[in-house]
This record gives C-alpha cells, sequence and structure tokens, in this order.
C-alpha cells in the first residue's frame, strides 16, 4: 500500500539510495541499507520537555524518534534504535497525521530526530502537509549538502550534532574516519539559517550545533570549539553536553566505560568562554542518566 502512495521521485530515491553519505546504493523499497531500515519507521512520538531551552520552551518539542541511524555511533544512548532497529513501519499519511496530533496537543515545534535516512520519505510529507510551527532537524551532522539542499526548504531550525575533530577518534567510535569533513561541511551549510527568536526566547528559526564531550575527549572537543569560532556565523548557537552515559556495545572501549568528570566538562566549558562564544548552552552533570533516555512506545 505504501509503496503505491509514493511520488515518483521518493521511488527513484530509494530504489538505488544514495541520500546519505554512505550512498550504498541499495534498493530500499524491498532491502535494508546502510541505515538498517528500507521503510519509513518510528519508535515515539510526544511532547518532550529536555530539549535546549528556546527549543522545548513552555511546552514540550514535538519530537518524532526516527529507528536505524547512518552513523550509529558504539555508545549511542538510542541503541534500541540505531541499532536493534526497535520501532513501528507507517506510511507517509501517517506521518502527516502524526504532525497535526502534535501541533493538536500544543507542541512548540515539530523535530525530526535522526532523520537523514529517512529524507525522501520526509519530503514528500512535508510537501503533503507543513505544520505551522517550526521544523527541526535533529541530525548527527553526517549529511550529503545536496540531500540538505533537497529538505531546507522545509526546515526552519537546525539541530545537527558535531561529535568528533579527530578522524581517529570517529573511526574508532563510529567506523567513519572522514566524519568531520562531511560534518564540518554539512553544519557550515546549516548555519547559514537565519536566526529568529520571539521576545520570550522560543526559537523560530536558526541552528544550534550540539556536542557531547566524552571521556577523555577534551583535547577532540577543543579542536571543535576552535573550529566553530573560525567558521560558522556568530548567529550560530553552540549546545555543550555532559550527557554521556554509559550505553550501547562498549564493552572492548575501557574508556567510555564512565561518565565525563566535573574537570573534562568544565575544562571544555571554559575553552568556549575563553574564544569569545556566548550563545552557549550548558548541562548539569546530573544529565548523565539513564532516567532521560525515553521509554519507546513501539
Amino acid at each position: 500500500m505504501e509503496r503505491v502512495s509514493l511520488s515518483k521521485n521518493t521511488i527513484d530515491r530509494l530504489s538505488a539510495c544514495k541520500v546519505c553519505p554512505k550512498e550504498c546504493g541499495v534498493n530500499r523499497l524491498n532491502a535494508t541499507g546502510a541505515c538498517g531500515v528500507q521503510g519509513l519507521k518510528i519508535a515515539k512520538y510526544y511532547l518532550h520537555p529536555f530539549e535546549e531551552p528556546c527549543v522545548s520552551f513552555r511546552r514540550g518539542s514535538g519530537t518524532i524518534f526516527f529507528t536505524g541511524c547512518n552513523l550509529r555511533c558504539v555508545f549511542c544512548q538510542n541503541y534500541d534504535l540505531s541499532r536493534n532497529l526497535r520501532g513501528k513501519e507507517i506510511s507517509v499519511l501517517e506521518l502527516v497525521d502524526i504532525f497535526k496530533e502534535l501541533e493538536d496537543r500544543g507542541a512548540e515545534n515539530i523535530s525530526l530526530v535522526t532523520p537523514t535516512h529517512y529524507l525522501p520519505y520526509l519530503c514528500e510529507a512535508l510537501s503533503t502537509y507543513k505544520p505551522s510551527v517550526p521544523v527541526v532537524y535533529n541530525t548527527s551532522g553526517y549529511e550529503k549538502i545536496d540531500s540538505l539542499k533537497e529538505i531546507d526548504p522545509f526546515i526552519d531550525i537546525y539541530l545537527p550534532d558535531l561529535k568528533f575533530f579527530s578522524p581517529a577518534l570517529s573511526a574508532r567510535y563510529t567506523g567513519i574516519a572522514n566524519y568531520f569533513d562531511v560534518a564540518s561541511e554539512a553544519v557550515t551549510f546549516m548555519a547559514q539559517k537565519p536566526l529568529s527568536m520571539t521576545d520570550e526566547g522560543k526559537m523560530l528559526s536558526g541552528c544550534i550545533v550540539r556536542h557531547l564531550v566524552v571521556p577523555m575527549g577534551v583535547s577532540d572537543s577543543k579542536a571543535i570549539l576552535k573550529w566553530f569560532k573560525n567558521h560558522l556565523p556568530e548567529q550560530t548557537y553552540l549546545s555543550l553536553m555532559s550527557q554521556y552515559t554509559p550505553f550501547g556495545k562498549i564493552e572492548n572501549l575501557p574508556e567510555l566505560s564512565r561518565a565525563v568528570t566535573a574537570r573534562e566538562y568544565d575544562t571544555v566549558v571554559q575553552t568556549a568562554f575563553d574564544l569569545g562564544l556566548r550563545r552557549l548552552f550548558v548541562q548539569e552533570r546530573s544529565s548523565s542518566s539513564k532516567a532521560f533516555i525515553p521509554d519507546w512506545d513501539y
């Protein structure tokens, strides 16, 4: 039923998938791509209160968690989705209905979490119905520019990660050595989204770059911050996250068996201040807890 309802462009894009930088070329209409999925699949949607304050704002971000991932970090806190592929398959029209339901429930925005490998489906859904609240693209940062250009007209807020600077570190944790080369170009594109905030502090348009500080990763974090300072517009927000929680398949990675220390995180935050970065969000170290991992619905 789903395949009949898809547009020709969506079918063409998925039949030899090159949507993400892995360009696996798999026919995702009937086989599994490098992202681990073929159809459109979600694990949860709800009003999420724990994003950056200008995103969750008062009533919460209307967050949709998609199954699968093209990056697949070993320590992913959403491991059940990215690796175990938990979730429920839905149609494009059902996704549109979810947009509308979240709006009716008072969502401040519609946030698409790990959307990269579903981009053709999302373009079709958003062409069918563009929510009246901002649409947030919440991504690992591992994106192709031509794919971003395709979905950019529908996106109001970009929320990309910029995870690693070192090729050795990204290869160790994702199997992808060129992460920074690809993600830095993608983040540079996303950071061009014009900044717009209400007087009360709600983001209507713009870009917030997230960086997760990992154990023994202070030097890499400092390199990320220096690049951020030198290459992105001043309008770009930075969110420094301390929430790393030991999770996933990390048995052979002993450095990942603990949370980030106060000294590690505070050193990175101080570096941001020393560089003159002022559009900055920081986290309490209590955010490092499995209690903040959602209970999946499907």
